[in-house]
């Protein structure tokens, strides 16, 4: 007789599965944005002027501030702390580590490391006269450059991460299902060759 799960369980697996889900997609959305930004718009960046890089710059910081933008900036590690949360009784699995990790890396590695570097960076940035630059404007880009570098790999990671954590999750499942139902071939049927 197979085993009935639980209404509360099912719905909490399902809301697992669902959360996870869209946990991977904001993870990719973000990977998505820091590689095109890191690999296109910062590349032409940097081949430009003070005075324009400053417009530039400036303007691109401040049309990224809308509310759709911070939720998917803010989201990865929401959705992965909702989906563990939900998958509680899993914390055992490999899964699950890994989405921690990912949520986690995110956070501190995307997140934390935005409002400590790229931040300060933005702000300072806006506050200069295209007319008259200071003198490590050169210098304030480049580094703003490599920290959204850094931003581009560890979002990246995070993403193959959660990836990786979706796999593991279904392989469990199928695994579990496997163990469950017993899989024949032709010999083990009634009539099949002896």
């Amino acid at each position: 007789m197979p085993s009935r799960t639980s209404p509360i369980s099912f719905v909490l697996s399902s809301a697992g599965w669902g959360l996870h889900g869209l946990a991977v997609f904001a993870f990719g959305l973000m990977a998505g944005f820091f590689w095109a930004y890191g690999f296109n718009v910062s590349l032409a960046t940097l081949q430009m002027d003070g005075a324009s890089y400053a417009v530039v710059q400036s303007s691109l910081n401040r049309h990224v501030r809308h509310a759709m933008f911070f939720g998917f900036f803010f989201g990865p590690p929401v959705l992965s702390a909702l989906a563990l949360a939900a998958g509680r009784d899993e914390w055992r699995r490999g899964w699950f580590g890994l989405l921690a990790f990912a949520g986690v890396l995110y956070a501190l590695g995307i997140v934390l490391f935005t409002a400590q570097v790229n931040l300060p960076l933005n702000a300072y940035t806006e506050s200069w006269d295209p007319r008259a630059l200071p003198p490590d404007w050169a210098e304030t880009r480049a580094r703003w450059h490599a920290a959204n570098l850094w931003r581009c790999a560890a979002s990246a990671l995070a993403f193959a991460l959660s990836i990786a954590a979706l796999a593991l999750r279904a392989r469990a499942v199928a695994d579990a299902t496997t163990a469950r139902v017993p899989v024949t071939d032709a010999t083990d049927r009634a009539g099949g060759a002896s």
